[in-house]
């Protein structure tokens, strides 16, 4: 059951939105001056979590697919076989082959330059046990370690299925941030993914909404709205 206030909610998506296009709004007790960005900006929640001790409680962390994609411009790359790599060729996704993987020779420069270039990588069943072997610890290390595609997946929808996928994990601080739309989405799509995602956390914590402080919504350059107190 979500605490979420969704008049409340359906207002903070407004307003961040309204700024994110350059109108004036009033927030948090102000007026603030819209500007409108010349890049799509991402919307995000910021969660602050209360009676939980990253020490001594249990880490979690979990992933769930968002019904919106939040993030439609993420890039991927394909680590695939040969007819992974047609597939990826026939629909305009980069990708790389075994020997294009041997030719990085295990430099770690060279993987982490190529985990810096892209958002995620998905990998063909079998690339992926040789992925530690080709590339070393490099893709584990930056968090981007591939999502399988097994042989009878379908290749755009295994993308877009990571691409809206988000990930809650516990780390040493308390804050927690993920992304939940784009000021380009429909307003109810982005309260229903921000909702849902409040929801997911929640069942992951241990005394559930009782351990959620605060949250947050905020576009990347607009101000932050509290929608849970």
């Amino acid at each position: 059951m979500s605490k979420l206030n969704s008049q409340f909610l359906e207002k903070a998506v407004a307003d961040i939105l309204a700024f994110s296009a350059g109108e004036d709004v009033h927030v948090n007790g102000e007026d603030k001056k819209g500007k409108k960005r010349n890049f799509t900006e991402t919307v995000e929640i910021q969660i602050t979590l209360k009676n939980y001790d990253p020490v001594r409680d249990k880490r979690f962390s979990g992933t769930f697919k968002l019904p919106t994609v939040p993030r439609p411009g993420l890039k991927c790359c394909v680590l695939g076989n040969a007819a992974h790599c047609e597939q990826a060729d026939r629909i305009g996704v980069d990708h790389m082959s075994v020997e294009d993987l041997k030719k990085l020779n295990k430099n770690k420069k060279l993987v982490k330059k190529l985990a810096k270039r892209y958002d995620f990588f998905i990998a063909s069943d079998n690339m992926i046990k040789q992925i530690p072997r080709l590339l070393g610890p490099g893709l584990t290390k930056a968090g981007k370690f591939p999502t399988l595609l097994a042989s009878g997946d379908d290749m755009q929808e295994k993308i877009d299925e990571v691409k809206a996928t988000i990930k809650f994990q516990m780390k040493k601080v308390m804050c927690l941030n993920v992304a939940v739309g784009n000021v380009k989405m429909d307003p109810k799509d982005i309260a229903v993914n921000t909702q849902l995602a409040a929801n997911f956390l929640a069942s992951l914590l241990k005394k559930q909404w009782q351990n959620i402080g605060q949250i947050f919504i905020k576009t990347t350059m607009g101000p932050s709205i509290q929608i849970y107190f």
